[in-house]
């Protein structure tokens, strides 16, 4: 844990060097949103040509590590520039802070004590789709360390509105990978240096970090992807950074899904390609570029629970009327008698709605006693497959 400290601390003092230099306008500042009794904050990066452009774009959360910060993610492990031209929202949540007065994502401990932060990325979902134009096909997560650990908690508890996930330097507790539900293949992209110090890529430490080899076995099984990787060596172009780096990838799996993995080898507990040198930083890649270029692929609904061997078919949820004033009708096919339905307002609160089966398989919902504005409506079906749409009412 202690080393986990050191190189915050480091990067603090670097961010707070360059910070000035690195903001970019489009950065919305702290904005907060209420989750299991605590206010959570979090920045957003919205691109200039989300305004230029109409429809959907993905959105990408990216997590900080232990002991640091959405600010310093924003700025170490940067998205920035690529989301200028491929159009997408990137979040940085701040996690809470624990009892080392350090922030921190609560997928160490034992599962089902302390802060519920899948809760609260699920919520911070709902509240951005009802703010922008999110395609809640195409939510992504990364992070650095904890992090990424955080985001492989994402594919296990929230498979259902995680399309795919990428860590650098993460990993994952032997005891939750043990009790990982993950209900459908996960794409996975794990960047790791084989001489991390604080997640050390052998695995170990008293927090019983699983080995990276360990890990990427695993998750090839759950996506049932070919258990031999196509490995390549990555072009040596900067031979002064102290490190090289090969791609493995494992395909073939369920439904298109894949396991990648960059090995640094001699690399550190760094972000390849940052703008910031912590220790030994590959500089053959970006990890940004690889991370992004990795999870843009994938989509969720080609990634849904499989039934006889093909995706399970599942229509768009239809809403009518929307905007709607004292009631809206629920359609997306013959399911909608056992589904279940959450509603969030703009803020992420969830909103108290009853859903009455119509005969010929739809939902009713009351709406009269809403106050006008933005909704997000989810629906849970009874396959496995979860819809969103957005409701204004007036």
């Amino acid at each position: 844990m202690r080393n986990l400290f050191v190189c915050c601390r480091h990067l603090l003092a670097l961010m707070l060097l360059a910070l000035p230099a690195a903001l970019h306008a489009q950065t919305t500042g702290v904005r907060t949103v209420q989750v299991g009794g605590l206010t959570r904050e979090y920045r957003l990066y919205i691109p200039a040509i989300y305004a230029r452009t109409t429809g959907a774009v993905p959105l990408l959360l990216n997590l900080h590590g232990y002991n640091s910060n959405n600010v310093q993610q924003e700025n170490y492990g940067d998205f920035r520039a690529i989301a200028d031209t491929a159009n997408f929202l990137v979040v940085h949540p701040n996690g809470t802070i624990d009892a080392n007065n350090s922030r921190f994502w609560n997928t160490f401990g034992t599962r089902g004590t302390g802060v519920d932060d899948v809760a609260f990325l699920s919520a911070l979902i709902d509240t951005l789709a009802a703010r922008y134009r999110v395609d809640l096909d195409r939510v992504y997560s990364t992070g650095m360390s904890n992090g990424g650990f955080m985001s492989y908690e994402l594919a296990c508890q929230l498979g259902n509105r995680i399309a795919a996930i990428a860590s650098v330097t993460g990993s994952m507790t032997a005891g939750r990978l043990a009790g990982c539900t993950s209900g459908r293949p996960v794409p996975v992209l794990e960047i790791h240096g084989t001489a991390d110090g604080t997640v050390p890529y052998p695995g170990g430490t008293g927090l019983q970090f699983v080995a990276i080899p360990a890990l990427l076995n695993s998750w090839v099984q759950r996506n049932g992807c070919n258990p031999t990787p196509v490995v390549t060596a990555v072009p040596d172009i900067n031979t002064a950074d102290g490190c090289t780096a090969e791609r493995s990838v494992w395909g073939g799996g369920r439904n298109g899904s894949v396991v990648e993995h960059f090995r640094i080898i001699g690399g550190g507990h760094t972000w390849p390609g940052s703008a910031f040198t912590i220790g030994v930083t590959n500089r053959d890649i970006s990890a940004s570029r690889e991370v992004w270029r990795f999870l843009r692929r994938y989509r969720l609904r080609q990634l849904l629970p499989v039934r006889g061997g093909a995706a399970a078919p599942v229509a768009p949820l239809l809403l009518l009327p929307n905007p709607a004033t004292d009631h809206v009708l629920l359609a997306a096919g013959p399911y909608l008698g056992a589904a279940t339905l959450t509603v969030r307002d703009a803020l992420g609160r969830v909103v108290p709605a009853t859903a009455q089966p119509t005969a010929d398989g739809r939902l009713q919902v009351p709406t009269a006693h809403w106050p006008a504005g933005v909704y997000v409506l989810t629906v849970a079906l009874p396959t496995g497959a979860v819809l969103h749409q957005k409701l204004v009412k007036q």
